[in-house]
C-alpha cells in the first residue's frame, strides 16, 4: 500500500511542498492494526515485561512534591512485584522502567531518589515551554540548560506548533537545532503534539525536520492535547523514521505518549514498531512509551497470568 509520495530533501527544504500523505490509506491500515490478534500465555507475559522496560514512568502534575517523586522512583526500580517476577523466572534480569519523567523543578528530587535506590535509571525532563510551546526561544533554551544542569539525562522538548501550521519549516528546523545544542550530552526527544498539527502531512513533515535537526527521538504528544497517540499518527511517524534511516543510516527513536493506558494497547504499539521498524527498535534506546497509568494495568495482567485471579486493590503497590 502506497501511503506517501516521497522526495529527497534539499538544503533549502523546498521538497516540503512536494510531500503528501495518503490519509485514507493510512486510516485503513490503522484500522487493521487494531484488529491484529494478540499473543497469549507466556508469550504475552514476555511482551508485557518488554513493554515495562520501555516505559517513561511519568508524573507531570501541578501538585508534584518530593515525596511523590521519591515514590515514583521506587516504583521505577521495582515496577513488578518480586514474587511475580520469580514465578516467571525473571527476578534476576534487572527489569526496570526505561526512565522517570518529571518537570524541571523536580529533576533534582528524582536524581537523588534514584541514586539513593542504587540504580542507573535515567531522569527525563520536559522542557522548552511544555506543554504549549508558547514561550520565547530564549526561555526554552534556558529551561533546557537548567534541566540538564539539575541532572536530567533526557530532555523532552515541545515544538512551536505555529511554525508547522504556517509552513515555517526553516524556522522549525532552527528552533529544534538550537534546542539540540542546548541539550549537550543529554538525549533529546522532540514532542510534535500531533493532535494540534492539522494533518498527517504536517506530521510527516515535522517528523522529518525534527530528525534532520538532530532529535534522538520523535514523540507524538505531550499527553495534554485532546488527541494524543493514535495509530495513524504512529504509522506516519514510523514511516518517516524508516525513510530517514534509509537515507542517512541514523536510527531515531519513537515514543508514543498520551492515552496509552492498557497492557493491550502497549502490546499493539510494540507489534506495530516490530512490523514497521524491525526488532532492533524494540529496546529502550529506540522505543519508549509515555505513560503514567499503563504500568498499573500491566502489573495487574501479570498478576492474573501468574495467580489465575484478579488483583485486589491492596495486592499491588501504587506508583
Amino acid at each position: 500500500m502506497r501511503l506517501f509520495l516521497l522526495f529527497f530533501p534539499s538544503p533549502e527544504l523546498g521538497w516540503m511542498s512536494k510531500v503528501h500523505v495518503n490519509r485514507p490509506a493510512v486510516v485503513r491500515y490503522a484500522e487493521r492494526i487494531q484488529k491484529w490478534r494478540t499473543v497469549k500465555g507466556n508469550w504475552q507475559a514476555a511482551w508485557f515485561l518488554k513493554a515495562v522496560t520501555c516505559i517513561d514512568l511519568t508524573t507531570l502534575s501541578g501538585d508534584d512534591t518530593p515525596s511523590n517523586v521519591y515514590r515514583l522512583c521506587f516504583k521505577a526500580k521495582h515496577p513488578i512485584r518480586e514474587d511475580l517476577l520469580k514465578a516467571l523466572d525473571m527476578h534476576d534480569k534487572g527489569i526496570t522502567v526505561g526512565a522517570v519523567c518529571v518537570y524541571p523543578a523536580r529533576v533534582t528530587d528524582a536524581v537523588n531518589a534514584l541514586k539513593a535506590a542504587g540504580c542507573n535509571i535515567p531522569v527525563a525532563s520536559v522542557a522548552a515551554g511544555f506543554p504549549s510551546g508558547q514561550t520565547p526561544l530564549e526561555t526554552k533554551l534556558a529551561e533546557i540548560k537548567l534541566a540538564v544542569e539539575y541532572g536530567a539525562r533526557e530532555i523532552d522538548i515541545v515544538i512551536s506548533r505555529s511554525l508547522v501550521l504556517t509552513g515555517q519549516w526553516e524556522g522549525l528546523y532552527e528552533e529544534i537545532r538550537q534546542c539540540r545544542e542546548a541539550c549537550g550530552e543529554a538525549h533529546m526527544k522532540t514532542i510534535l503534539a500531533t493532535g494540534e498539527l492539522g494533518s498527517l502531512t504536517n506530521v510527516y513533515k515535522a517528523s522529518m525536520i525534527a530528525m534532520m535537526a538532530g532529535s534522538d527521538f520523535i514523540k507524538t504528544s505531550t499527553g495534554k492535547e485532546v488527541e494524543n497517540a493514535t495509530f495513524p499518527v504512529g504509522v506516519v511517524m514510523m514511516r518517516a523514521i524508516r525513510e530517514f534511516y534509509w537515507k542517512t543510516g541514523n536510527k531515531v527513536g519513537f515514543k508514543p505518549a498520551g492515552s496509552i493506558r492498557t497492557a493491550k494497547d502497549a502490546i499493539t504499539w510494540l507489534m506495530l514498531v516490530k512490523e514497521e521498524l524491525g526488532v532492533e527498535w524494540l529496546t529502550p534506546e529506540l522505543f519508549r512509551l509515555g505513560a503514567s497509568s499503563l504500568l498499573e494495568d500491566i502489573e495487574k495482567q501479570i498478576f492474573y497470568h501468574v495467580t489465575g485471579s484478579y488483583a485486589l486493590q491492596h495486592d499491588l503497590a501504587m506508583a
